[in-house]
């Protein structure tokens, strides 16, 4: 097919008259039989390069991509032209992945995209030999090496399923943020005869500013200072999920339309909120890094980092997702010198176990066959950790897995000794890329050549737009009257305790505040581990105004409060005080029927869950039955306590259990 012929097709079935040359070379090699890795900039057009080949290959495309929302963004869009396409995730039912499925076996697909994580289902593995595959698309390419900033261990399963096709089988795999290590690397892994095409990733429409502060709150002011300045809509990136649930309330407190967005949310809630965004019904929308990659807007005016991302690859990508309309946008970082640098330096510190987490899981798979939940609670890892481990151990040949109803792993009596470099030397190149990315906040040069450059495309000269270039600064100015708006929000906002489920009558909570904020944590953890005697009375008061403003006029029939594990009677006498000055009636007759160990020991929920699973008991259970309760407890964590209450209760008959809790963690389980 010649470019002329394959544009006439573009026109009918796209609606573009012309292909970019970089998509154009990209597809005719494709359209050989060919191998490509592309390395472009987000909003160039990568999809097409796949999705044009796909319509015109005999047999169905498969497009790898761990990104859900780009599933249903592209299967909306391509079923609109009339393009047969479909995709396989975890947020549809069972009965609708098969059906797909069975349409991908009697050739009535053309492009179908699926999560990696279906490399490790053997049903997916079976079904797909039956498929008359035309081409294999490996999206987010740089998950394949381990020096990718997300780098993802079923991405190396992938790698293995390519190496296993014909060698004039088109594959493609694209990036819009590989160095040149990563790019080697992917090479390196996939075969030599990968062609790689890199485009240039200046991105002259988008204005890189860097405000340095001296405190979180200084966060808020800027917020509050500059927001209103800026065109909507955009995207306002936190580092942790309490985060998204902080700012966005502030944004709401002072007028804003915001929405927080994590990976916590429901599927159903998730897929609302990026409807909603994409059709300009926020002012922004507050989020971890989990919003952006794979939603189609093109016409997002800003992008404001509250957190430092842990490298210039990290930062590239989701400045990225601004602009894609070729108008002005804005990328701006609140940076505070002081600790800011401390949230990445704990992601880079917690990706790669160390080695004696490593042995712990070879131990104990020298002594039986073990699924991955029983790996976890015979190590007390946490759940990431163990995945991550496995997936090394496997790959350096020293631990089995068997196939079966529920995957089973077994210590290989053959194995080599583990060889922990490869490991450490990730860790330090990752040292150094937070290094640069710290860098970067302090230069005084064109920021966006600084990042491309350290994305290998050495080429381009000044952006002429950044702060940099301009000199036009932003800074942050602490007036009186926002220190007052601060601290009346956080008088008024309280943390949601979500713990409402299907099978039992719990509902969900509220907390007076998150730990980490302003002095709350302090004053808990000088009365339970200080001797600093009962929680003050200003923490009951802010409780209490949690209780009036969350539950309003709802009736409590009566009050219990969590028996302790480590903090005496500081919870007791904390709930009779609440009962007291609401006037309800409280029971001492909730009681555990064997000693707990402290939640915090414990690292995975699985573990968290087992430890509290039927240790608690109501001393005379009539008295529950049709009974509405207040819950009180100091710490919100996992919240596995207070759900186990919660089931045990419902159990007995209460009719609605309510928790009310002096401060939520920034943290939880994880």
């Amino acid at each position: 097919m010649t470019r002329q012929q394959a544009e006439i097709q573009l026109q009918r079935l796209f609606g573009f008259r012309q292909f970019h040359d970089l998509q154009w070379q990209v597809i005719e090699n494709l359209l050989a039989g060919k191998r490509v890795l592309f390395i472009e900039k987000t909003g160039f057009g990568k999809s097409l390069c796949y999705q044009f080949p796909a319509t015109q290959l005999e047999g169905v495309t498969i497009v790898f991509t761990p990104l859900i929302a780009l599933m249903r963004d592209q299967v909306r869009s391509m079923q609109k032209k009339g393009i047969r396409a479909a995709a396989i995730n975890s947020n549809q039912k069972d009965e609708e992945n098969t059906a797909i499925i069975t349409d991908a076996q009697n050739n009535q697909l053309d492009i179908l995209y699926i999560a990696p994580e279906r490399m490790e289902n053997a049903t997916w593995i079976n079904s797909a030999r039956e498929m008359k595959i035309a081409m294999v698309v490996i999206d987010e390419a740089h998950c394949i090496s381990m020096w990718g900033q997300s780098f993802r261990p079923n991405y190396r399963r992938i790698v293995n399923l390519v190496k296993l096709l014909p060698k004039s089988f088109p594959v493609l795999a694209t990036t819009a943020t590989a160095t040149p290590r990563v790019q080697a690397d992917i090479i390196e892994q996939v075969g030599t005869d990968l062609i790689p095409i890199r485009g240039q990733l200046m991105r002259s429409n988008i204005r890189l500013f860097v405000v340095p502060v001296q405190s979180e709150d200084e966060k808020f002011f800027w917020l509050a200072e500059y927001l209103p300045k800026l065109k909507k809509t955009g995207i306002v990136y936190t580092g942790t999920q309490a985060n998204t649930d902080i700012f966005s309330n502030w944004l709401q407190f002072l007028g804003f339309y915001s929405a927080a967005y994590s990976g916590r949310l429901d599927a159903e809630t998730r897929m609302r909120v990026e409807t909603d965004f994409i059709n300009n019904k926020f002012d922004c929308v507050v989020s971890t890094n989990a919003l952006g990659m794979g939603i189609d807007k093109p016409d997002i005016r800003f992008i404001i980092h509250t957190q430092i991302p842990q490298s210039p690859i990290h930062y590239y990508q989701e400045i990225g997702r601004a602009g894609r309309d070729g108008q002005e946008a804005f990328a701006i970082l609140l940076y505070n010198p002081h600790q800011d640098f401390e949230l990445p330096q704990a992601f880079i510190d917690g990706s790669k176990p160390s080695a004696d987490k490593y042995e712990q899981v070879i131990a104990v798979t020298k002594k039986e066959l073990l699924g991955r939940n029983e790996i976890i609670k015979a190590t007390n890892l946490r759940q990431t950790q163990v995945s991550v481990i496995l997936a090394d151990l496997i790959d350096q040949g020293i631990i089995n897995e068997q196939q079966g109803r529920s995957k089973k792993y077994f210590y290989n009596p053959d194995a080599p000794v583990l060889n922990p470099s490869t490991f450490e030397t990730l860790r330090d190149a990752q040292n150094q890329e937070l290094k640069r990315m710290l860098e970067y906040t302090g230069i005084i040069s064109c920021r966006m050549q600084y990042v491309c450059n350290y994305l290998g495309d050495e080429m381009q000269g000044a952006c002429g737009v950044c702060d940099n270039d301009t000199n036009k600064k932003m800074r942050v100015v602490a007036t009186e009257a926002l220190t007052q708006k601060l601290q009346e929000f956080r008088e008024t906002f309280f943390p949601v305790l979500e713990v409402e489920t299907q099978r039992n009558n719990i509902i969900n909570g509220v907390a007076a505040s998150y730990y980490g904020v302003s002095n709350i944590g302090r004053a808990l953890h000088h009365s339970k581990y200080e001797e600093g005697g009962d929680f003050p009375d200003w923490l009951l008061k802010l409780t209490l105004k949690a209780f009036r403003k969350y539950y309003g006029n709802t009736k409590f029939d009566l009050v219990l409060y969590v028996p302790p594990t480590e903090s005496g009677d500081l919870v007791k006498n904390f709930a009779e005080k609440i009962a007291s000055v609401l006037k309800i009636p409280i029971s001492h007759k909730l009681v555990k029927t064997v000693v707990t160990l402290p939640q915090k020991v414990f690292q995975s929920g699985i573990s968290k869950k087992e430890n509290v699973y039927g240790k608690f008991t109501y001393q005379t259970p009539d008295e529950i039955t049709g009974k509405s309760v207040l819950l009180i407890d100091d710490i919100f964590d996992s919240g596995y306590t207070i759900k186990e209450i919660g089931r045990y209760l419902t159990s007995i008959g209460a009719t609605t259990i309510a928790p009310l809790v002096i401060a939520k963690t920034v943290g939880g389980d994880i």
